[in-house]
């Protein structure tokens, strides 16, 4: 079978190992194998993208206008065949990774606009006869080390603005999905861009990933990953003070009070904590609802929970699909087992199942009788279940979505607006969502988290900005218009 290969400079590089992508829904089914870079690897990439950088840097926004702009028309015109290839490595169904896919072009498009729209600022000096200039300018290398659940959209919302302000990118992804991480770097390799600008190194985050972080001619690093390996990456990084932008982990709630419309909440909660197999930053883990309406809530559901289709990603119909490999299989399996421990019920799913192919299969779970001390309710599971805890009050139902270590998203169903705009004020969290899931975002504003959610200046939307330059001061005496 070929070998798909890594991007340096500009060249397709083979590499002496690599792996085999393996299709969590058909475990007989290996999608291809991919290229493992080395140590040596990294060196050679961070050579070419200082190179590649100061060229990029002069290069005329028109020109970068057009680049990126046609990479985010090639995601969104193949996005069947993409998602489709996305959803056979990762797990998720077809509808969704089509969905993500498209999306990822969008933001291709959105900051290919943003090519156009770098406007600098003037002001008087304090001092007479000298004018003040303020303009943005790239950084130069920006590493990207891009998680697997959203293997495409995550990695496009880093790569897009930091191409679209100027800078050469070296492009770590997960290893769990290589061929989505070369499928997108085969479109970028057909625009033109000049060579060491873009660079894929595909490889082991113990070696490839830690020597990327951890190099100090490297002058950004942004991350999306667990806490722990954000920790890691940070304490990389402030050794060279190279500048760091992470998003981490989560622990949303969503709070469904007592005039909720419960079909609605019932619909949300199912969204948010299962699709995507609860692999999601953003995903519903904990569903906080008031005593008024608990036991009602509960048996819908429960009810709801048992009525989703789990099966292989890609075929018709499936809701849920694997999760996206052996380690998250036993995760689920663990926690299952913890939360039983600790005293809460399990009210429907929790077990492995078995479907017509061989994959990692998991009946999304739904846990009752919780308290918001269980580790269920404390640690980031990223797995296919949710914890329902009772609130005695709305008052009470913000103290426990605040706490947490976390800061991601959090939600609330209500019909009332003065509940809605008190949860807005007072959720400790980066993102609130009202009669919405917790789950889903727009690509043209700030998304990020508080706590240990997120670290270093926010992503997507024009705040993007503040990651991927840095702000020049320039100051001109012109001399005396008389002389």
């Amino acid at each position: 079978m070929t070998v798909h290969s890594n991007f340096i400079g500009g060249k397709w590089v083979e590499a002496g190992a690599s792996i085999a992508n393996v299709n969590p829904s058909d475990l007989s089914d290996e999608v291809g194998r991919y290229a493992q870079a080395g140590v040596e690897d990294v060196g050679r990439a961070i050579e070419a993208a200082r190179k590649g950088a100061s060229r990029w840097a002069r290069t005329p926004i028109e020109q970068r206008y057009k680049a990126l702009s046609a990479i985010g028309r090639e995601l969104m015109d193949r996005s069947a065949e993409l998602g489709e290839l996305l959803s056979r490595e990762e797990g998720k169904p077809r509808a969704e990774g089509v969905g993500e896919v498209y999306r990822a072009g969008q933001f291709f498009e959105f900051y290919a606009a943003e090519c156009h729209r770098q406007y600098g600022e003037n002001a008087e000096s304090v001092r007479p006869g000298v004018d003040v200039d303020v303009r943005r300018e790239p950084l130069g290398v920006v590493v990207v080390v891009s998680p697997w659940n959203f293997p495409t959209a995550t990695a496009s919302w880093k790569i897009a603005p930091a191409l679209a302000y100027g800078n050469a990118v070296i492009w770590k992804p997960s290893n769990l999905t290589p061929a989505s991480a070369w499928a997108l770097t085969e479109i970028i390799s057909r625009q033109g861009l000049p060579d060491g600008v873009f660079n894929l190194l595909m490889g082991p985050g113990s070696a490839v990933g830690d020597a990327l972080v951890s190099s100090p001619d490297v002058d950004a690093v942004t991350l999306t990953g667990s806490y722990e390996t954000g920790r890691k990456v940070a304490v990389a990084c402030a050794q060279n003070l190279t500048k760091v932008q992470l998003e981490m982990g989560s622990k949303n709630a969503l709070v469904i009070a007592d005039d909720a419309d419960l079909d609605m909440a019932v619909a949300h909660a199912v969204n948010g904590a299962f699709f995507g197999s609860g692999q999601k930053c953003t995903a519903s883990s904990r569903l906080i609802v008031d005593r008024r309406v608990h036991d009602a809530f509960v048996a819908r559901l429960v009810e709801a929970t048992g009525r989703l289709k789990v099966g292989h990603a890609l075929d018709e119909g499936t809701q849920i699909g694997p999760v996206v490999d052996a380690n998250q299989l036993a995760a689920a399996e663990r926690y299952i087992g913890i939360g039983k421990q600790e005293g809460a019920e399990l009210a429907c799913g929790g077990e492995r199942l078995e479907r017509r192919t061989e994959g990692y299969y998991f009946n999304p779970a739904v846990f009752v009788g919780t308290r918001n001390d269980m580790r269920i309710n404390r640690e980031e599971m990223f797995v296919p279940i949710t914890c329902v805890i009772k609130a005695d009050s709305f008052d009470h139902a913000v103290e426990l979505v605040n706490d947490t270590e976390y800061g991601l998203t959090a939600g609330i169903l209500t019909k009332s607006l003065a509940r809605a705009n008190a949860f807005r004020r007072e959720a400790r969290t980066g993102c609130v969502m009202v009669n919405l899931p917790t789950a889903g975002t727009d690509y043209h504003v700030p998304f990020g988290g508080r706590k240990h959610s997120s670290y270093g200046p926010r992503e997507q939307g024009r705040a993007a900005a503040e990651f991927y330059t840095a702000v020049k001061t320039s100051y001109i005496h012109a001399g005396d218009p008389e002389q």
